[in-house]
């Protein structure tokens, strides 16, 4: 009789463990758990183009040229801002920046923009696009440049 009592004490206690362990889990099953995402992708420059389009009064929308100075002032794709790959400053001009906005980035032909956007991952930027070829192709395209 003793065992019978032992048996049924058990199958009582892990029915209820499971029970318990049900009702923790589904407290939860309904609550969504945001994990961030980063888009670090290489975008054609027609697909730039329209990035630039669909974000034109958007604030938290930036482009970044990362030539240099010179290059910058020669020619460059309209409200860019120039932050140069080659400067000794680079990485930590970049860490200044709002990780939670959406970036474009180029070069000259998408050497640098490369390994810029890179480091963007590193540095946890959540949405940056580079513009594979660069200015050279973005130009080849007959797309617009300022000075």
């Amino acid at each position: 009789m003793a065992k019978k009592s032992l048996k049924n004490l058990m199958i009582l206690v892990l029915s209820a463990s499971l029970i318990i362990g049900f009702v923790l889990i589904g407290g939860c099953a309904g609550k969504e758990i945001e994990t961030p995402t980063q888009i670090i992708e290489d975008i054609t420059p027609q697909e730039a183009f329209i990035l630039i389009q669909d974000n034109l009064d958007n604030p938290d929308f930036v482009i970044i040229d990362v030539r240099t100075p010179e290059e910058f002032a020669d020619e460059h794709i309209e409200k860019a801002i120039n932050i140069d790959f080659l400067s000794e400053t680079f990485r930590d001009e970049l860490n200044t920046l709002d990780k939670n906005k959406t970036y474009l980035i180029y070069c000259r032909s998408g050497g640098r923009s490369g390994n810029a956007l890179d480091i963007m991952a590193e540095l946890n930027f959540r949405e940056v696009y580079n513009m594979s070829g660069g200015i050279d192709q973005w130009k080849a395209e007959g797309l617009p440049t300022t000075k």
